[in-house]
């Protein structure tokens, strides 16, 4: 798909490699038979080959309307696309390239920038939004049904071991992960230190930087990035083996570092050290003897929600159940687990009728064997399918920590 981009725009960086993407589109549609909002809207444009063509008008004529930024703002970033995509198509990038743009072409409402607003200032920072969401919890019996499904119940979190192994590994603290589900990273500090493993969370780590960068906040989102390099340094220095990830969606921004900061001089050597050393705590497992994690009485049937990011955006699908058939859990069948739940960062929240359905769908595909559980690897995806769940949803590394 040849672009000629604007005069303007034929020497930016962005705009560069957003055409190049562009380029590898043959404009075949296979996309759009896996793609979630193209299904529930039935409009080329909210497919990723209608979105590309928008970028594609974008780059050629350097405006954009606020047709081009709903357009935009409606798809999930779940990246079924490139799964299905024959041609290899970086759609996840171009998309944050298009939206970087439409942002500073289109303005938006005093409401959608304060919301906007509000979720860069709070979500990526735990000693923020842990007190908003105590606060929550403490109401949580006395409000209305579907505000009260929205909050989480307080978990307890559960101490990590003592013991100091030759063999360390860092740990993202995160940053909704750390006040929702402290059990997540808890529960993997008890798994590891079972295969000899000592886990550490760095405390000057926070956001992954995936929050503001998604919401075409770029620089604040690259600071994030270098405020984790910073933090994990010296660790790494020392001899870390790897940062593991609990949560699937920050897994992939991680991973990502390398190339979000190719361009920096001072951290792009360090960005693409970090980016070789981020690892899901999947792919932690499936390296090690898995004898002592086994479960010899595990009897609850299980559906396991995989996360777009786990198996579009890192490629890891069927890693998870694999661990889990290992070690003894009995897993029930889904259907159609290519499809995203709704969840996708701030989109439950930005496109929340959207995501209600998406998110109804995939309850029903969960539950077709009528599972005593669900468990998935992304604090996103299980906070919000506990929203409407009537089984318990937990992260999966929990089964192992018993």
């Amino acid at each position: 798909m040849h672009t000629e981009l604007h005069p303007q725009l034929a020497t930016q960086a962005d705009a560069l490699q957003a055409k190049a993407i562009i380029q590898a589109c043959v404009h075949c549609g296979f996309c759009t038979a896996t793609c979630p909002t193209y299904q529930h809207f039935n409009d080329e444009r909210d497919g990723p080959r209608g979105r590309i063509y928008l970028i594609k008008q974008l780059l050629e004529t350097n405006q954009a309307s606020e047709k081009t930024q709903l357009h935009l703002d409606r798809c999930l970033t779940c990246r079924s696309c490139e799964t299905t995509c024959p041609s290899g198509v970086e759609y996840g990038r171009l998309l944050d390239i298009g939206r970087h743009m439409v942002e500073q072409k289109v303005s938006r409402s005093i409401m959608q920038n304060s919301i906007r607003w509000v979720l860069r200032k709070i979500l990526p920072y735990p000693e923020r939004f842990g007190p908003l969401l105590q606060i929550g919890q403490f109401f949580r019996p006395i409000l209305p049904g579907a505000l009260k499904a929205k909050v989480p119940l307080k978990q307890q979190a559960r101490a990590w071991p003592a013991n100091n192994h030759p063999r360390q590994m860092l740990a993202l603290r995160g940053c909704a992960q750390a006040a929702a589900t402290p059990n997540t990273n808890a529960a993997a500090a008890n798994v590891l230190d079972r295969l000899g493993i000592t886990l550490v969370e760095e405390p000057k780590a926070g956001c992954c930087g995936a929050v503001d960068y998604h919401l075409g906040a770029h620089e604040d989102g690259l600071n994030a990035m270098r405020k984790n390099i910073d933090a994990w340094w010296p660790a790494i220095e020392a001899g870390a083996e790897a940062i593991v990830i609990m949560a699937s969606g920050c897994g992939v921004m991680v991973k990502e570092y390398g190339e979000k900061l190719a361009h920096d001089p001072r951290y792009a050597q360090q960005a693409a050290r970090i980016s070789k050393l981020a690892c899901d705590i999947s792919e932690v497992l499936l390296k090690e003897d898995l004898g002592p994690l086994k479960l010899a009485d595990h009897t609850e049937k299980t559906a396991f929600h995989c996360p777009c990011t786990l198996q579009h955006g890192m490629q890891l699908s069927g890693k998870v159940e694999q661990i889990l058939q290992q070690v003894g859990v009995p897993l029930t069948k889904t259907k159609d687990s290519h499809l995203c739940c709704g969840s996708a960062g701030t989109y439950s929240i930005l496109e929340a009728k959207t995501s209600a359905q998406l998110l109804d769908n995939k309850l029903n595909a969960l539950m077709i064997e009528n599972p005593q559980q669900i468990v998935t690897a992304n604090v996103g995806c299980q906070l919000h399918l506990d929203t409407k769940s009537t089984v318990p949803v937990k992260h999966w590394i929990e089964l192992l920590d018993q």
